[in-house]
């Protein structure tokens, strides 16, 4: 018998590929490939120790894990890989990388398919 929640999630995951993506430039160091990914965000809160509490937001992007390969091979996220995303001619640099306790990237759904990876934008190149 089949799992009908796994299929419940493999066909979300098949309309959020189908109407909320953009294609966007996975690289590490002189690898890269052209990738679907949803944009997304995450709040983190944390106190700094002297009574405030810190909110940052982060860019997310959802990308299938079957996606991310480069150099012929299927890998994970790593720190300081860059996603690169192009809107109205410009293209803007995102660094993965954790913010405050939380890891640069984690799996989005039970079942693997769908990686959330954490960025910060870190330049803006125009064309």
């Amino acid at each position: 018998m089949s799992d009908i929640l796994e299929a419940g999630s493999n066909w979300l995951q098949e309309q959020r590929k189908k109407h909320a993506t953009r294609s966007v430039l996975y690289r590490r160091n002189t690898e890269s490939v052209l990738v679907s990914a949803t944009v997304g965000r995450t709040v983190f809160e944390q106190d700094d120790g002297a009574g405030a509490i810190i909110r940052t937001e982060v860019r997310d992007y959802l990308i299938d894990t079957e996606e991310l390969v480069l150099a012929g091979d299927q890998v994970l996220p790593e720190r300081g890989d860059r996603i690169e995303e192009i809107q109205e001619g410009a293209t803007f640099v995102y660094e993965v990388m954790p913010i405050g306790k939380e890891p640069h990237w984690r799996y989005s759904d039970p079942y693997r398919r769908t990686l959330r990876i954490h960025t910060k934008h870190i330049a803006t190149q125009e064309s």
